[in-house]
């Protein structure tokens, strides 16, 4: 075997590897709790965004004292009928301090196409959504909105960063605004492990 065949079948068993990998992730539902919210990200809600009709917004400060369930979404993805899960959390848990804020996001095999008015059209229609939705953004690479990059950097978010696998990726802030636990796209929003840590974050008054 020459040396240019060598490199060839490295370099795709490095890629065979890396798919694995993002397939095995992908596929498992986990839920990652932090060990020490007091050493994460001091207050990554403290960002300017859009809200999905181009309204100016600063998380933190809308959001202060609410404990947020914050999930990016899409609408053509297999994982999208868990809107009618999200919304049911909503219904349940609002009064209580509860607030579910949907990111949706093109960035996975292109399942968020539309436009704001096409993407609130969809929500409602289908799901009934009445939570709040932001503008389209990118949560991965350099393009990502800058709440994404603190909330997937390894340096600043310790073990609950890493980049956004998939679709509906769910992070749950307490009152304080800082990260607590991570969900992955296939960790259910009604899943027992996601509404015990819900409601501890809710039994803790600002």
């Amino acid at each position: 075997m020459n040396g240019a065949m060598k490199v060839l079948l490295c370099v795709l068993l490095a890629v065979v590897i890396a798919m694995f990998a993002f397939w095995n992730s992908f596929l498992r539902a986990q839920v990652i709790v932090a060990k020490d919210v007091g050493k994460g990200p001091g207050a990554p809600l403290d960002q300017g965004m859009k809200t999905l009709d181009g309204k100016d917004v600063n998380l933190a400060e809308k959001y202060a004292g609410k404990v947020v369930l914050l999930v990016n979404v899409a609408s053509k993805c297999g994982l999208t009928p868990q809107y009618e899960t999200l919304q049911s959390l909503h219904e349940k848990y609002a009064d209580q301090g509860l607030a579910i804020v949907g990111v949706p996001s093109n960035q996975f095999a292109g399942q968020e196409p539309g436009t704001a008015e096409q993407i609130g059209e969809f929500c409602e229609k289908n799901y009934g959504v009445k939570f709040d939705l932001l503008a389209k953004v990118d949560v991965n690479g350099e393009n990502a909105t800058p709440l994404y990059k603190v909330l997937t950097s390894k340096e600043q978010n310790g073990e609950l960063g890493g980049a956004i696998t998939w679709n509906f990726e769910k992070f749950l802030f307490n009152r304080q605004g800082q990260v607590v636990a991570r969900f992955t796209p296939r960790v259910k929003p009604d899943a027992p492990e996601v509404v015990k840590l819900i409601e501890a974050e809710l039994a803790k008054q600002p």
